[in-house]
């Protein structure tokens, strides 16, 4: 199952986030047992600070992705304020479907 962590940092903690970043990129490396990462990335606020993360992991259980959050480095440091975690159906744009079913993924079903 696909799941999107979308979290937000405290404002002001631009330097708590550069002083972590390499022991997040770690972590996001190493993964977990049962956890993936696919994509990730900084999101940006209004001036193009980098203002929380996205992140898309494929995982076996909402739990493991909570405990895999948990277990990350700027969670540990305190930067989020909040970590939202959804799972989520990842149609178009999806490698791991076969194609025909990505493409097809967004065409209305006839009833």
């Amino acid at each position: 199952m696909y799941f999107v962590v979308f979290a937000t940092d405290h404002p002001g903690s631009s330097a708590l986030r550069a002083g972590t970043k390499a022991r997040h990129t770690e972590h996001l490396d190493a993964a977990a047992n049962g956890v993936r990462v696919l994509q990730t990335g900084p999101w940006l606020d209004a001036d193009g600070n980098e203002a929380g993360s996205l992140l898309v992991l494929e995982a076996d259980s909402l739990s493991l992705v909570d405990a895999f959050m948990k277990a990350d480095p700027y969670a540990q440091a305190g930067l989020f304020s909040r970590v939202e975690i959804h799972p989520w159906l990842w149609r178009r744009g999806n490698p791991f479907l076969a194609s025909d079913a990505s493409r097809d993924a967004d065409k209305p079903t006839s009833k």
